[in-house]
């Protein structure tokens, strides 16, 4: 088994997270799959951003929640990284998925319910996958075991992926409660007794956020099915070597 790239946000070390040139870079790379973070805008549109207020990642501030696609796109999501991404949009999910609908690559979508919940995300986000036509090449992750639920009555077939931070004792029997195929830890769990009984249950497994080398070794020997990285050109120079 190979374990996949994912990159992190695009390729957000060297570009603005979560935006098309972070991802055009992921895609120029060759990584296997690029990881994105979505919330629902106030005309209930889901938007590519990871926090649930807009001023770490762009010169505005407020929640997505309280701002249109249209008011949250005249806002500048790449002045903060370099002069060289100044003007970068906010981008909607729909129009990644035009971008990448030729493109060779696995799509891991966050919905990133865990604060707020937004209502009806889920079946938002599900429909604009069946009007591109990813439900093959897309993993939906969530820490909120309510999302993974919600979205596994929506579709039986998706790939679904429950995020964690911390141990959960009989993983087997909670991810079978909840409706999810896999488990995506972070990756100071990689020791824990919890990703021991995965391995005895085959229970799919992936590691964020892999920044070290040494990390990513660890991860193919105990047969991680992907890491999630900032840097994931280094990574696949390594793993490849």
């Amino acid at each position: 088994m190979t374990t996949k790239i994912f990159a992190h946000r695009g390729a957000s070390k060297y570009a603005p997270e979560n935006t098309l040139p972070a991802f055009e870079i992921a895609h120029e790379i060759g990584v296997d799959g690029i990881e994105l973070d979505v919330q629902l805008t106030k005309d209930m549109i889901p938007v590519i951003i990871h926090d649930e207020n807009i001023r770490r990642t762009t010169n505005g501030t407020g929640f997505v929640q309280n701002y249109t696609l249209e008011e949250l796109q005249e806002y500048d999501a790449g002045y903060w990284f370099s002069k060289r991404y100044i003007h970068t949009p906010i981008m909607s999910l729909k129009e990644f998925f035009q971008w990448v609908d030729d493109k060779n690559l696995l799509v891991n979508i966050e919905l990133k319910t865990n604060v707020i919940e937004y209502p009806s995300i889920e079946k938002r986000v599900m429909d604009l996958i069946y009007e591109h036509n990813m439900l093959d090449r897309t993993i939906i992750s969530s820490f909120n075991p309510q999302t993974i639920k919600r979205v596994r009555e929506i579709d039986e077939n998706i790939e679904l992926a429950w995020l964690t931070k911390i141990q959960v004792r009989k993983i087997e029997e909670f991810i079978e409660e909840i409706g999810a195929n896999a488990v995506h830890i972070k990756s100071r769990l990689l020791s824990s007794k919890m990703v021991k009984c995965m391995l005895e249950e085959h229970i799919p497994f992936r590691v964020y956020t892999v920044n070290r080398v040494s990390l990513m070794r660890k991860c193919v020997t105990m047969e991680a099915d992907g890491i999630f990285s900032d840097i994931p050109d280094v990574m696949q120079l390594h793993l490849n070597s």
